[in-house]
Parts: C-alpha cells; sequence; structure tokens
C-alpha cells in the first residue's frame, strides 16, 4: 500500500471496542487511514478516546435497522462506503448456544447483506475467525520428540475438515462457510490461535491465579500449544488488506512457535516476579464435571463463569498447532512477537493500569 493511499483510504472495523478491534483501530490510525469504530450504542468507548476516530454505530442483529444506519452512513461520507472492512465483531462467550450463533454467524451475513443492499461493498473485506473452527483434530501423536524436534503432533492444515468442538467454534465455521459462497465479496479469512496481551482478559485470569499462587491445568497427555501476540493478529490485518494472492482464502496466524503447556504460566510466574507456585493439574473427566456444573449454574443467575462447556473442550484439547507459511507466502506476514516477549509486555502493562 503506498504511502497516499494509507493517507486518503476509510476502513471500517467492527468489534471496534474490543479486545483486538481497538489495537487495529489504534493501528489505522498510525497509519494515516479515514479510521470508523463500529461499535453498539453500549459499547464502551474506553479503549477509543482518539479525536481523529468516527464512530457508527451498528446494530448487527437487525438487518432491518443496520441497512438504515449504513444508509445514513453512506451519506454522510458522501455517497460512498468503506475502501475496506475489518470484521472482528464476535461473541467469544454466551450463556447459550444459541447466542454465539444470532452473534457470529447471522451477525456476519446481516453486516454482508446490508453492504451489498447499499452498494458499500468494500475492495477488501477481512474476516477475523479463529483456529477453534477445527476442533480437536491432529490430536494421534505423529512422531517420537527428538531434539531437533520436541513436537509429537502434526500442525493442522488449511486443507484440513473442519470439526468445531465448541458452539464458538460452529458459528465462526457457519460464518466463515457463508461468506465464501459469496462471489461478490473481496474476501480474507484470519484465524489466529489464542490471542493475547494487554486489555484480554481470559489470559489475565491466568495471571491473576498466579499471583495468588495457584497454576491449574488438566489432562496428562502431552499438550502442545500455540499462541499470538495482538501487534501481530494486528500486523496481519493491514498486510493482507491489499494483497492480490490473500482474495478468497483463509490464514493461520501463530507467533510461528509451538510451546508445551506450562510454558505460558512458568513465564507469567518469572514476570511476577517468581512467586512460590502450587501446581494443580486435575484429569479430564474432573474438568469435564466442574464445567458441566459451572455452565448450568451460569444459566440459572444468567452470570457468565470463566468454566463451561466450550471451555473444557478448548482446556481438553491437546493440538493447538497450525501452519503459517501460506500467511508469510501470500501478504508477507512475519511474527515480531515470541511468547517471552509478549508475556512480559503483558504483564507490564496489566500492572500499570492496576490489573495486577
Amino acid at each position: 500500500m503506498t504511502e497516499e493511499m494509507e493517507k486518503t483510504a476509510s476502513i471500517l472495523i467492527t468489534g471496534a471496542s474490543g479486545f483486538i478491534g481497538s489495537f487495529i483501530v489504534e493501528e489505522g490510525l498510525a497509519r494515516g487511514f479515514d479510521v470508523w469504530a463500529g461499535v453498539r450504542s453500549t459499547s464502551s468507548k474506553v479503549y477509543l478516546q482518539d479525536h481523529r476516530i468516527r464512530f457508527a454505530n451498528l446494530d448487527l442483529g437487525n438487518p432491518q435497522k443496520l441497512r438504515a444506519q449504513l444508509s445514513e452512513l453512506k451519506a454522510e461520507m458522501g455517497g460512498r462506503g468503506w475502501d475496506y472492512v475489518v470484521h472482528a465483531a464476535g461473541a467469544t462467550k454466551c450463556l447459550r448456544a444459541e447466542d454465539f450463533f444470532r452473534t457470529n454467524t447471522d451477525g456476519t451475513r446481516h453486516l454482508v447483506e446490508a453492504l451489498r443492499s447499499e452498494e458499500m461493498m468494500p475492495r477488501r473485506f477481512v474476516f477475523v475467525s479463529s483456529l477453534s473452527i477445527f476442533g480437536a483434530i491432529r490430536e494421534e501423536p505423529v512422531r517420537t520428540p527428538t531434539a531437533d524436534n520436541p513436537w509429537r503432533y502434526a500442525p493442522i492444515l488449511d486443507s484440513d475438515k473442519p470439526q468445531p468442538n465448541t458452539a464458538y467454534g460452529r458459528s465462526k465455521l457457519l460464518a466463515e462457510q457463508y461468506l465464501m459462497e459469496q462471489q461478490d465479496v473481496p474476501l480474507t479469512i484470519l484465524r489466529p490461535t489464542g490471542v493475547y496481551g494487554p486489555r484480554e482478559k481470559d489470559y489475565f485470569l491466568m495471571a491473576q491465579s498466579i499471583q495468588r499462587h495457584t497454576d491449574f491445568a488438566v489432562g496428562f497427555r502431552p499438550q502442545e500449544i500455540t499462541f499470538v501476540y495482538m501487534a501481530d493478529v494486528v500486523q496481519a490485518v493491514y498486510k493482507c488488506l491489499d494483497a492480490p494472492a490473500a482474495v478468497g482464502h483463509a490464514y493461520f496466524l501463530s507467533d510461528g512457535q509451538v510451546y508445551h503447556s506450562r510454558r505460558f504460566s512458568d513465564l507469567l510466574q518469572r514476570e511476577l516476579g517468581n512467586p512460590w507456585v502450587f501446581h494443580i493439574k486435575a484429569p479430564l473427566w474432573f474438568l469435564r464435571a466442574v464445567c458441566w456444573v459451572s455452565g448450568r449454574i451460569s444459566r440459572l443467575t444468567g452470570r457468565m463463569n470463566a468454566l463451561n462447556d466450550d471451555k473444557y473442550h478448548i482446556l481438553a484439547q491437546r493440538n493447538w498447532q497450525c501452519d503459517i507459511e501460506p500467511a508469510r507466502r501470500d501478504f508477507g506476514y512475519e511474527p515480531q512477537w515470541d511468547l517471552e516477549r509478549g508475556v512480559a509486555a503483558s504483564v507490564k502493562w496489566y500492572k500499570e493500569n492496576g490489573w495486577l
């Protein structure tokens, strides 16, 4: 992308008030884009304070209202739409399975249909999906660990058949399938593995637990996991925007490394000043029972708990390896943040902002 394009191009980021979306907004401003933050009327704007941000209130759950909102925004922009749309809005936690599909699947369909109806289809539509659409596949060991290759499992490939085992993963897969069927959508799909960094709350709970001297893990079979720091996800978004080879394709995002299951907690422990930690490893059946009970309590009380049916499948999955070579090849993705550097930056932010 040329410097001139960066100064004049407009971009809509849905889910702009969220963890990933707020950083995509910040990077767009840094690159000189005309940045529109797609939010709900009730969304927090705590990370959207820059005066250059233009807001687009979007109701992705109401297709008629959404079309009217886009029509008004189009008029405000002088009869044109956005050059780029990054659809990062989505639900990662819901009390009921159907809520995932209403937000992640139907919301995506409503957005595309409204863009088409108002003749606002962008020149690139980036959908932020997830590695979770593949579920627990390639979990049988294919090699004996050696000094040169300490890993037992094989990476998940984009040619593998998705077998999502969570409502979240199924809702994202259905959204992907819908998008791939739309011939007029200049689509690129990004499938990050576990995303962490400042402002992220799930991995923060691990840091909080370790600060309180407890590290909880489950399952006795080896677990090989992957991570991606939020800045590398943001990098991928902007690198794929004008890459011709990325149209119509989906890409995994990780930091390019594989880690043993305790590496993240060990790094957290170090960054927190090496507090003493009681490491607990429970069998999967125990986690299953706890998640079942916790999920039922959530439905009865209407309050979200950290452990539920989806969380069980995520924690139980043994292989999170994925192949990022296609992203490197097609749009020059090159992760800059390994886990050690990313955890240090995350903990620093948590401390500076009073989370820890």
